[in-house]
């Protein structure tokens, strides 16, 4: 008897101990959920034209600014007839108020006339390194400088491969 009763107590004291786990556990659900934004895209409008370009014996340059104007430096002018000038303008598309980054060329474009080159450099926009795309959209002006060699050859100048401009969601 003393044998059933030490049995009988071991396994109230198991059911116990057992009932004590089972009350401590708890448990709790999640969902799950993503939002898919809006690609961002970049499309060409324009290209860059550095319209037209007097020379002397001096090297210079010509610098378009991502509004279209031109200033130039050394034996370089400006003739009255301005040609077609053009900074490179691209529309950027994406989720609205998403701001991104800019990556413009950071070497140098050749543009050519078949046999005489010119390089293309330091390139710059409108805005610049990071723009807002307010409603979803937002243009955006590219410029650069174009050096030119003293006594450089007559003859329309172009590039044969187009340069990029990368843009990223922040």
């Amino acid at each position: 008897m003393k044998k059933l009763f030490t049995c009988l107590c071991a396994m109230i004291a198991l059911m116990y101990f057992n009932a004590g786990k089972a009350s401590a556990q708890a448990t709790a659900s999640a969902n799950a959920s993503a939002t898919i934004v809006t690609p961002i895209s970049i499309t060409k409008v324009t290209d860059m034209n550095f319209g037209n370009v007097a020379v002397s014996a001096t090297a210079g340059s010509v610098i378009l600014a991502p509004a279209g104007t031109r200033t130039t430096s050394g034996g370089v002018t400006l003739p009255a007839v301005n040609g077609t000038v053009t900074a490179a303008v691209f529309t950027v598309n994406g989720e609205g108020a998403y701001t991104y980054a800019i990556t413009l060329p950071s070497t140098a474009l050749t543009i050519t006339n078949g046999a005489v080159s010119m390089t293309v450099t330091a390139f710059t926009s409108t805005p610049s390194a990071t723009g807002t795309l307010a409603a979803g959209t937002q243009t955006l002006s590219v410029g650069a400088t174009l050096n030119v060699a003293a006594s450089q050859a007559a003859g329309l100048y172009t590039s044969a491969t187009p340069f990029n401009v990368t843009v990223n969601y922040n």
